[in-house]
């Protein structure tokens, strides 16, 4: 069976914006980033300018909306094993 997604059942950057640097790290420029999908959100933090921690953001939540549409196996998907011969 085929799974098939809508636009508002998609994961989507909803907002990056600049933060302090948090505690325990380097460097002067960071970001926080917030993915959202129906009642499910993912908070993340990331080192660099505005654009690439915005691809970055986007390209995570791309990730997991191939993941929802069976487009890609999880990295914590148990593999096959195949017979010894």
């Amino acid at each position: 069976m085929q799974q098939h997604t809508t636009e508002k059942h998609l994961y989507q950057v909803v907002a990056v914006e600049k933060i302090d640097t948090p505690d325990g790290m380097d460097g002067n420029n960071w970001y926080r980033y917030l993915i959202q999908r129906k009642g499910s959100a993912i908070d993340g933090m990331k080192s660099g300018t505005l654009n690439s921690v915005t691809l970055h953001a986007e390209s995570v939540a791309s990730d997991l909306n191939d993941r929802i549409g069976g487009r890609s196996v999880s990295a914590y998907a148990t593999r096959r094993r195949t017979a010894a011969t």
